[in-house]
């Protein structure tokens, strides 16, 4: 298994961007998923929190399932903003999202069975190879917004155990309409009751949503067991407050869902030992309990990082709008705005032919210190030319001056 696992083709991107940082080279860097702190700090009440719990010492081993005091803040805040009912045996919480979408595939799927995702999206090709799963990668086109529907689900779900949605959706920063996402929660409930009736395991949707706090109107964030109560004891929520807050360092995230299954996915998180810190699962729990002071931090934030992406996506409509050959998508959510940069066939001033999206992200890191993710890192085995652009480390003054840098480098290929 690990001889055929590939590394994260982002962070190999990533350490090449640090590498040139690090040389001197001043770049706009729109690679990373993550968040620079002297931009985007986390809310002083979670710090203030989160060291006064280590200050108590707060330092010893917490509950493997996760503290009671942040499992029933989560059930708040799920009641509160999302209308989503749970108790604290349906909360498993863990060191960020990444270890419980981990261990939802190990719990969920057996060697051999089928795990359906859109493609693109992040990082379940990997997830698919470590459990030994097979998985089956579902193209979506840019007019989808790059989301499935289920039409396009329709075929892949007879014999799949584990169905992966997000949304707002890694790379693209779109997110799913309701009445589309009603429609995929109505088939795979459909697909269950058929199942039940053959006398077949069930159906599951590992539901992703920890954007959802950044979901720009008119877009706004939906779930599937809001809009199709039944489906919930298929469905399995992945949330942290990772990007929401910009707390990507703090690691603390959880899932929610039916107690049995959590139940499980806490008894294999257990032996991994996947933990959030004690001290931040506290200060975590109450911070989500002062929902004046989350509400009064995330207009800041949701507004720093619409700024950011909105300026990038004019940028590009402006450089359409004067004939080169850039598309983007409308930004809906998340730190991401997919661009289209159709630059394969053309000639470099050396003589260079950009052959792939991977030439491309290289000319235009050497040419106009722009660094950017091809969607080919997000398991799209097509070569359109789409790239992910991520806000979260990047300030308006750096989004400014690399336009016109960009806007050079393709005018000056034949």
């Amino acid at each position: 298994m690990a001889e055929g696992l590939t590394g994260s083709e982002i962070l190999a991107i990533a350490a090449e961007i640090r590498a040139l940082k690090a040389g001197g080279a001043q770049i706009c860097n729109l690679t990373v998923g993550d968040f620079d702190p002297a931009q985007f700090p986390v809310p002083e009440k979670l710090r203030r929190e989160v060291v006064a719990a280590l200050e108590a010492g707060q330092t010893n081993y917490p509950p493997s399932e996760g503290l009671p005091e942040l499992r029933s803040a989560v059930c708040r805040l799920y009641r509160r903003d999302l209308d989503l009912a749970y108790e604290p045996s349906n909360v498993l919480v863990a060191g960020g999202a990444r270890p419980l979408l981990y261990v939802t595939y190990r719990t969920l799927l057996d060697p051999g069975e089928r795990v359906v995702y859109p493609a693109p999206s992040w990082n379940n090709n990997h997830y698919a190879h470590m459990a030994g799963a097979e998985g089956v990668p579902v193209p979506c086109s840019a007019d989808a917004r790059f989301l499935p529907t289920a039409e396009v689900l329709a075929r892949h779900l007879r014999k799949a155990r584990l169905l992966l949605l997000n949304s707002p959706l890694n790379p693209t920063g779109t997110a799913f309409e309701p009445e589309v996402l009603a429609e995929i929660a109505r088939a795979v409930l459909a697909e269950n009751e058929a199942r039940r009736a053959r006398g077949e395991r069930a159906l599951f949707l590992l539901y992703d949503q920890v954007y959802w706090k950044l979901c720009f109107p008119p877009a706004r964030h939906v779930t599937p067991t809001a809009l199709v109560p039944a489906l919930e004891p298929f469905t399995i929520y992945v949330d942290a407050i990772s990007k929401a807050f910009a707390a990507t360092g703090l690691r603390v995230g959880w899932a929610a869902g039916p107690a049995d299954v959590i139940e499980r996915m806490s008894a294999v998180l257990g032996h991994v030992g996947g933990w959030a810190p004690r001290a931040e699962q506290l200060g975590t729990a109450r911070f989500l309990d002062d929902p004046d002071q989350c509400q009064r931090y995330l207009e800041r934030f949701q507004a720093a990082v619409a700024t950011r992406l909105q300026r990038l996506f004019s940028g590009f409509e402006a450089l359409r709008a004067r004939g080169h050959p850039i598309e983007a998508i409308p930004p809906m959510g998340a730190i991401y705005l997919s661009v289209r940069i159709d630059l394969t066939g053309r000639r470099t001033s050396a003589g260079e032919v950009l052959r792939t999206s991977e030439d491309v992200r290289r000319y235009l890191l050497r040419e106009a210190a722009l660094a950017i993710v091809p969607f080919r890192a997000f398991g799209v085995d097509t070569d359109e030319g789409w790239f992910r652009l991520s806000v979260g480390a990047v300030t308006l003054d750096e989004i400014e001056a690399a336009l016109p840098r960009l806007e050079r480098a393709v005018a000056a290929l034949s």
